[in-house]
């Protein structure tokens, strides 16, 4: 429908695929709470209330903390506190509930690492994906940003999207925090979901419209100005906090300020 910069631009997905990573596990418990789904596709703070979303979703894969395959992060530091562990303790129920061995499920030569590079390449309409080991260890996905888009757009479409969706909706803050500029667009916009990635990447969709946002030189300040300047041109208008984005120095001085221009 509308692009600005480069929509064949070839990037690493990262995060944002937590949402289509998280179908399999949306699969195997139906009756997954909001809290537990939500976890599996942030990218969180070890705030109090995430960590304990995730721990809830550990012990639904009777796994210990030590059976996460991120590394440790915090301090101190612990795997759980790393903000992928969502994500991972979701893949390691999902090999609970399909009978695969746990150790090394976030090796490209899992069955579940697999399966989540077919999810991704359906989704994306993108076959035979470039794949990479992301910072927390599992795989990742190289694709073009207009695929992205399309990903998200047809996410609630596909099994058990509409739930992921619904529980992104219900809980923005556990999916990053409340200054992230992905739970500030669920927060602005209720009948959308956000997930940003690694290295000023953010993907969305609402009402079956997709999009895909990337900072080239991997810095997230941009990301909400680039937000309020697209999405307007869609006719969806986002309020004060998005458009503008102050620059303060270490005194709390306004010194400048990030705008789309």
């Amino acid at each position: 429908m509308a692009s600005a910069g480069e929509p064949e631009f070839l990037t690493f997905l990262r995060s944002s695929a937590k949402p289509l990573q998280a179908l399999p596990l949306a699969r195997a418990y139906p009756d997954l709470p909001d809290h537990e789904l939500a976890i599996a596709c942030a990218s969180h703070l070890a705030q109090p209330n995430q960590l304990a979303a995730a721990q809830s979703l550990l012990a639904r894969a009777h796994a210990r903390e030590d059976d996460l395959e991120c590394g440790p992060e915090g301090d101190p530091p612990r795997r759980i506190n790393h903000n992928c562990s969502g994500k991972h303790a979701g893949m390691l129920a999902v090999c609970r509930a399909r009978g695969w061995p746990t150790q090394g499920y976030r090796l490209a030569d899992h069955p579940l690492q697999q399966e989540l590079r077919t999810e991704v390449e359906a989704a994306s309409a993108e076959p035979h994906i470039a794949t990479a080991v992301d910072g927390c260890g599992v795989v990742t996905f190289a694709l073009p940003l207009r695929a992205m888009a399309r990903a998200f757009a047809v996410l609630e479409t596909l099994e058990a999207g509409d739930r992921i969706a619904a529980a992104m909706r219900a809980r923005p803050e556990l999916i990053r925090g409340e200054k992230a500029a992905d739970t500030m667009l669920m927060r602005a916009l209720p009948d959308w979901i956000a997930k940003g990635g690694a290295e000023g990447l953010m993907c969305a969709a609402g009402g079956g419209l997709g999009i895909a946002l990337k900072a080239e030189d991997g810095a997230a300040r941009a990301l909400r100005p680039a937000l309020a300047a697209f999405l307007g041109r869609l006719g969806h208008d986002l309020p004060d906090g998005f458009a503008v984005v102050s620059v303060e120095n270490s005194r709390g001085e306004a010194v400048g300020e990030i705008v789309a221009l």
